[in-house]
Parts: structure tokens; sequence; C-alpha cells
């Protein structure tokens, strides 16, 4: 190997210093849950996507120059995981980006200079290629770099023009590293382009200088952007010379780490490495999104999470293992990263339980699977079926996780065929809409309403003022700017300073009006913060016309500004009181915080005891009571995180946070409105508790006037009870008990007087009695009684005499309900409690059975009753011949 050896931390460290020396500002990974902005990705997965609005300008980056190592997730291809050398779920971008600084004739150098004299790959081994028409990037590479022509590989649209619908876009350069024909395919003409392993990217310049308009027109960018991506872990596969990413040195010892749970060892099999494979890949991706804050659930990126953690789960039973370990996988994960990624270790005990209580729970889910298995298999076998069909092996991979590999095994152990052409199609299918799923949605979206770069962001003031004056900056109605807008029409009105808070951190957003000239009246419903810092005010203008440039007048609805500070103080006060009795792994995991009412949601992991539910409610309360002051500071985010404030699980932060301190009691960073003083919550009510999702639990609560609304509607209910029994609400417990034990007296000697009634009925029956060949044989239609009476009736009846044969009917409404009952010598002698009911229910209807002494059934044809009732004689003759 001609160049160095290099390990994957080193390599980050080493791009990353080399572009701090060339002027970049590095920052840290943004969190893999993209922006609340941005609604076209479900996950971060490349280095570029966090900085979308630095590209456009909607917001100015803190420095023009900038570099990262960004955590990115991919599920697109996660069918190639582990057949491949180069595909994973997760990876690091390494990246150097120029927000309209240096262009081309710097970024090559840069990539260049990089790979050759910093890492020090051979140089005859690295072939660039450029956008077809791409003249300028030619001639760099060519005159500048020195690489001959015929290295330089000139590609279409669809490998080298970066873009995703509208937007910014432009042509792209890459590098690619020769392995060497050893992982070639063999085939002649194999060059760079070619689908195998010889040829790898390491390297990719994006050149973003069009703007596209959405329609093919492409319009030359004043600022032009660099946007470099190169994968890290391919890198380090290329320094270290290793066959694939999974050779590589970090993701090796995870792989090692497995190896020494499964006793699987890599290299023993292909069918060996690919699971292998899988399930280092799946618990690295796995690990660094419940650090971000994702949990496991059936949607969106928890639904990610659970289908990584489950498929890696498959493949340890497919390696033989029978029990929860991935969780054991998680320190060595740790381990390999905590060097860039420091709050992996922070967090180690909660990743931890989050991924065995996944395991856990998905354990139970395939062994529910294996009972479907069974009944389709079943359901093949009686039809006379050799063959289990596709569908129904991929029904049990889609549905309940099972790996094909798993279902051909059982097929198999059952000496029948599987349709594995069959799965394969209906795979291809879900790949397809998979694929157009993911083509509709887009990678990037740009899409949304753009105001321009030049519009500043509006300045929030609504922590100190309730009302202001300010200029309308911008104009929306029906989706379109405006110059203005006039009464009765829906708009949105931009601002350039606001006292209005716009909906975000689980808080509502303010309401209230802006007014303006010559009685102007816009009604504001709701407010959103855009990706670009603008507040847009929603609403309806009701009288007058707003015009853009006019002065306005804003001011929120104060009173209900009020309630909602209430609510959001004492979430701060639950967030602590619930980490004082369950404990450090408590994590926020979604608030709403509306005016006197909150919905707190949280990393827990099994039902509250009431005991902890009262303990939490009274640690609120007298925090309230206590009235800490309530104080807002700004701090460095090292400063905040050295006093110990929380900050919200899976947030990413810049270099100065907000701090909202409550005494001792609690400290947390946030951007919400708050109380000066806890006092002035009021009372805190704990509505509800329940669970919402695997490991998420719920709290609903309400404080302040809302609570007391609550109290007052109970006094009155309570006075009113109070009333209809004739005492005082002190002494209502005691009234009530007094009146159940009455009415459990009353029902008592009620059942006790039916009963009797019953008995002495029944007497008469035998009294009355036709004799049929030596059998006591009667009939009675007794309506409105219930079953319970009935089969009374019948027990005393049948065990008072031994030759007894009776049928009993009662009617409820359109419903007939039989009961027939034979003594002991009437059974002896062929008579069938049992086939009697079947008999007379028949004629009405209805079916019945039974034991041979006592049976029950039914009908509904009220018609034949008499005519039923009638054909006992007749049944019982016969049976005796």
């Amino acid at each position: 190997m001609a160049h160095p050896y290099y390990g994957l931390n080193e390599l980050r460290e080493m791009f990353l210093s080399y572009f701090e020396s060339k002027g970049h500002l590095r920052l840290p990974s943004f969190s893999l849950i993209p922006p609340a902005s941005d609604k076209s990705l479900l996950l971060i997965n490349s280095g570029m996507a966090p900085m979308k609005t630095w590209f456009t300008r909607e917001e100015e980056p803190p420095r023009n120059r900038v570099t990262t190592c960004q955590k990115c997730i991919r599920t697109g291809d996660i069918e190639n995981i582990g057949h491949t050398d180069r595909h994973g779920t997760y990876f690091e971008m390494l990246g150097n980006f120029s927000f309209g600084d240096y262009f081309k004739k710097e970024a090559i150098p840069f990539c260049w200079e990089f790979l050759t004299e910093v890492v020090g790959l051979e140089k005859d081994r690295l072939y660039p290629s450029i956008y077809l028409d791409d003249d300028e990037a030619f001639e760099i590479w060519n005159k500048t770099i020195g690489i001959p022509a015929d290295k330089i590989f000139r590609f279409g649209k669809e490998d080298n023009f970066w873009e995703h619908g509208a937007g910014p876009c432009g042509p792209c350069s890459e590098v690619y590293y020769d392995r060497g024909p050893e992982h070639g395919c063999g085939k002649p003409g194999c060059t760079v382009g070619c689908e195998c392993d010889r040829y790898i990217e390491v390297w990719n310049n994006v050149f973003s200088q069009f703007v596209n308009d959405g329609e093919g027109n492409y319009t030359e960018m004043t600022h032009k952007n660099i946007d470099t991506g190169m994968g890290l872990e391919r890198l380090a596969c290329v320094v270290q010379n290793v066959n694939s990413l999974f050779d590589v040195d970090t993701v090796m010892n995870i792989t090692n780490k497995v190896s020494e749970i499964t006793n699987a060892h890599y290299g023993e099999s292909h069918k060996t490495d690919v699971s292998l494979r899988v399930i280092t890949d799946h618990i690295r991706s796995s690990v660094m999104m419940i650090c971000d804050g994702i949990l496991p659930s059936n949607e969106g990126r928890g639904y990610v999470l659970r289908r990584l953690l489950r498929r890696a789960a498959r493949h340890g039973k497919l390696l033989g293992v029978d029990r929860p370990f991935l969780y054991e996988v998680v320190e060595t994960v740790i381990h390999e990263n905590e060097f860039a990624y420091p709050d992996l270790r922070e967090k180690q005990g909660y990743i931890t339980k989050v991924v065995r209580t996944e395991e856990e729970n998905f354990a139970k889910t395939i062994d529910g699977g294996m009972k479907i298995f069974a009944d389709l298999l079943a359901a093949h076998k009686a039809k006379g079926e050799t063959e289990f069909s596709g569908a129904d092996a991929f029904k049990l991979y889609d549905t309940y996780g099972f790996p094909i590999d798993l279902t051909a095994e059982m097929v198999e152990d059952e000496d029948m065929t599987l349709d594995r052409a069959g799965f394969d199609r209906e795979m291809e299918e879900q790949r397809i809409r998979a694929r157009k799923a993911r083509e509709a949605l887009g990678d990037l979206g740009w899409a949304g309403i753009e105001f321009g770069s030049d519009m500043p962001a509006t300045e929030f003031i609504g922590y100190d003022h309730t009302e202001a004056d300010g200029k309308v900056l911008a104009i929306v109605a029906e989706d379109e700017l405006r110059d203005e807008v006039v009464s009765g029409a829906d708009a949105i009105l931009v601002l350039d300073q606001t006292p209005f808070y716009a909906e975000m951190g689980g808080q509502v957003a303010d309401q209230g009006v802006i007014t303006g000239e010559n009685g102007a009246r816009f009604e504001v419903t709701n407010v959103q913060k855009n990706k670009g810092g603008k507040f847009m005010h929603y609403g309806k203008v009701t009288a007058g016309q707003f015009q853009v440039g006019g002065t306005v007048h804003a001011a929120i609805d104060t009173e209900r500004r009020q309630a909602i500070m209430r609510a959001h103080s004492a979430t701060h006060l639950l967030d602590a009181a619930l980490k004082k009795v369950l404990g450090d792994h408590v994590h926020q995991a979604g608030s709403l915080v509306e005016p006197d009412r909150l919905r707190f949601d949280f990393t827990h992991f099994e039902a509250i005891t009431p005991e902890q539910l009262s303990q939490i409610d009274e640690l609120v309360n007298t925090a309230i009571l206590t009235g800490y002051p309530v104080v807002t500071e700004v701090l460095p985010i090292e400063a905040a995180k050295q006093r110990g404030a929380v900050a919200l699980f899976g947030e990413k932060y810049g270099d100065t946070v907000r701090v909202v301190e409550m005494g001792d009691f609690s400290m947390e960073f946030c951007g919400g409105t708050h109380l000066d003083n806890t006092a002035k919550a009021g009372p805190f009510r704990i509505k509800s508790e329940s669970s919402v999702a695997s490991g998420v639990r719920r709290i609903e609560a309400t404080v302040g006037k809302a609570t007391l609304e609550t109290i007052r509607q109970n006094h009155l209910v309570l006075g009113h009870m109070a009333q209809m029994l004739k005492t005082t609400p002190g002494d209502l417990e005691n009234r009530i008990q007094q009146q159940v034990t009455e009415i459990k007296e009353l029902r008592h000697e009620l059942d006790k007087f039916k009963a009797e009634a019953s008995l002495g009925e029944a007497r008469q029956f035998l009294m009355s009695a036709k004799d049929v060949k030596g059998q006591k044989v009667l009939t009675s239609i007794r309506n409105n009684m219930d079953a319970a009476a009935l089969r009374q009736m019948g027990d005393f009846l049948r065990d008072k005499e031994p030759n007894v044969v009776g049928v009993l009917a009662s009617v409820n409404g359109e419903k007939i309900t039989f009961l027939a009952v034979c003594g002991k010598d009437a059974v002896k002698k062929g008579i069938k409690a049992g086939d009697l009911v079947k008999y007379v229910s028949g004629i009405c209807g209805g079916k019945g059975g039974g034991k041979p002494d006592s049976a029950m059934g039914g009908g509904s044809d009220l018609l034949k009753l008499d005519n039923a009732l009638a054909s006992v004689d007749d049944f019982v003759s016969e049976k005796l011949g």
C-alpha cells in the first residue's frame, strides 16, 4: 500500500482541520432530525441538507466558508445493505461549503491538495469526472491540476448535474479512486462509471451556480455556492485498503462485538457476513438516531428506527440468537464514536434502555407472527398445495418482520417449496412504490412562500412587549405575494418587528389584532415562523386595507398570553418533577402548551403508579406555592450546560441559548414565554396519564383558570348530589356508603322473594303435569324472565322429580328463550334435554343444545311458540316408543 494508513477518527479530524486552515468555520454535526421548517425530509441525508436556508440566503450563514462532518441516514437502498461493499444506512458526510465566496478555481485545488498531499492518495489512481458541458471545470483539472485529458471523464445530466426540482442547482465534479482490478467486474471496458466496486467515488464538488424555476429554465446565480460531499467511511475504506466500508476500523470493531455475542464470525459464509453487516450497520444508525431524540414508532422517522432495530434483531435470529442482544452492542458503538460525538456517552443509559425495550417488544411481535405463519401454512396444506405463496411470504416479511430466509427455512422444514419469484415481484412493486414516493417528495424541497434573501428576518420583541408599531414587509393572499389586501380577505402579513409569538417549541402562537391607517383591522389567528426567520401572521382583514410598506400597530391578546405562560411555566415544573420522581432517563418527547392547558410527552418505559402520579402532582403544586422567581438569561451554550440547564432532547442549539430558571427547582433551555414567578401559575391538576407509543408516556394537565373552573364545577356537582341525598358535601361519602349498603340488602331480599315465588310456581307446575307413559311432562310460558331465573326454576323441577320432562319458555320482545330439563330417570330412559331443546327451538326458527339433564335454546318465530310447546308430548312419547 503506497499511501499512509489513518483511522476513521483521524481522517475526520484531518479534513476538518485542513479546511479550518483555509478559513472555514468548523461546525458540529447538525441533528439527524431536520429543522421544523423543513417538511421535505424525514431525516438528514446529506451534509448540505441542514444548511438550505444559507444557500438560498433566507438566513445569513455564520461565515461564508463552513466545514462540517454531518451524520446522515439514507434507507432507500436498505435491501442492498450487507450485499455490497459501499451501501450503508448510516454514514458521515465530510463537507466544505462556500456561500457566495470561492468557486471552482479554489474548490477543485482544495479537493486535490487534501486527497493527495494531506491524505497521501496516489495521484495516478485518482480520476475526476465533470458535467458534459463544463469546460471551466475541465480547464482547471487539466491545466491547473495537470490531469491528462484522457483521465477526465465527461458524464451527462443524470450523473454530473445536481438538481432537485425548483431551486439552486448546478454541475458537479466527482473524484474516483481506482481500487484495483481485483475489485472489478472483469468485463471488457470496465472503467470510471461502472457499477462494480473497482472505481469508488470519494469526493463530489457541487457547483451551485443556477436557479431552476421548476420548468426547465435556468438562471445564473449572482452569488455562486460550493457544496462538497465526501463519505467518511468511503474515504477510510480507500485509505485503509480494505474491501468494504464494513472493514473500516471503527465499523469492524462493532462487528467484532456482534461476533462475540452471536458466535458467528466474519468470513465464514456469505450468508453470515450479510447478517453481521446488517446488524453492524443498523445498530450504528439506531444509536445515532436515538441519541438525537428519535424513538421507535409506527410512523415517520420513528418507523425508520423501528424497522432498523427489527431488521437487526431478525438477522440475530438467523445467526441463532433467540434473546435480546443488540443493547449489548451499544457500548461498543459509543466507544467508537464518542470522540466526535461526546453526547453519546452522556445518553448511554437512555439509548441502551430504548434499544432493549424495542427488542423485547419485537420478540413478542415475532412470536405472534409465528402463529400467522402456522395459519397460512395450514391454509396451503388444506388446499393440497406444496408451494408457499410469494404473496404470503411478503406479508410475513412486510407486516410481521419475518426475513425471507427464515420463512424459506420454515417452509422447507414442512417439505414445501417457496414461491421466491412471487416474493421478489412483491418486493419490486414495493420498491417502485417507495421510489415514486421519494420522487414525489423530492430530496430538498425548496418549495414554499419565498420572500427573497433581501428581506430581513422579523425581530421578535414579545418577551418585553405586548404591543408595538411595525412596518409591513410583505403580504401573501391566495399563495401569492401582493402589494395590498382589502377587507374580507384571508391573508398573511409579515412585519419587521412583532410582539406576536410564533408557534414553536410546543407553545401555540399568540392571537390578537393588527391595526392600520383609516381604521384598517386584521385579526390574527395564527403565527408561524418560516425557515428564513420571517414571522407570518395568519388572519383575516375585517376592515379597511393594508399595503406593503405601511405602518401598523400590533397588539396581542394579553389575557390569552398570560394563560399560555401559566401553562408553559407549569410544563417546566412538571418536567423537573418527573425527573425527581421517575429518574434522569425522563426526556421530553413532545409537548403542547395552550391557554391554561398542557400536554407533555416524555420517555418512560412503564405505567406511572397512582402513588408516583400523586407525588408528581404534589411536587409541582409545592413549587408553585413556593413562589420561585422565573429568571431568563441568554448565555453561551457551554456556560448554560455547566450551570446544569436541561436541553431539549435531540434539539440543536446555537452558540448562545436562552435559559429559563425557576429557583433551584428547574433550569431549562427554552425560547418560549414565561411568568415572572411560579406562584402566578395557579393550581396545577393532572387530568390523565397514558401511553402514546412504546417507551413514551403522556400527561395532560391544567393550571390557572382552567383548574379553578374544574374545581368550581366539581363543587357544584357535589352540592347537587348532597342535596339529592339530603346531606352535606362533607358527609356525602358516608351517606353514599349507607345507600349502597341499603340497596344491596334490598336486592338480596328481592332476589330471595323472586326465588321463593319461582319455586312456588314450580311446585304448581308439577301438580298440573301430564302423565306421558310414566313421565311427568310440563310446559309453561313465563314472559320477561331472564335466563338465570329460568335455570333456577328448571333446576328445582329436575332435582325434585326424577321423572320430569319440562320445557319453560320466556318471551322478551321478539326473542324466545327455551329451557329444557329432564330428571335422572327420564334421562335413563333416553330422553335428553339437549335433544328436546334443539327440537322445540327449531320449530321457532332457532337452535339450542346442552347437557342431557339441562339445556337452553332460542327462537324468533313467536307465532309458532304454542305449537312448539304442544309438540313436547309427542317428542316424549316417540322417545319412549
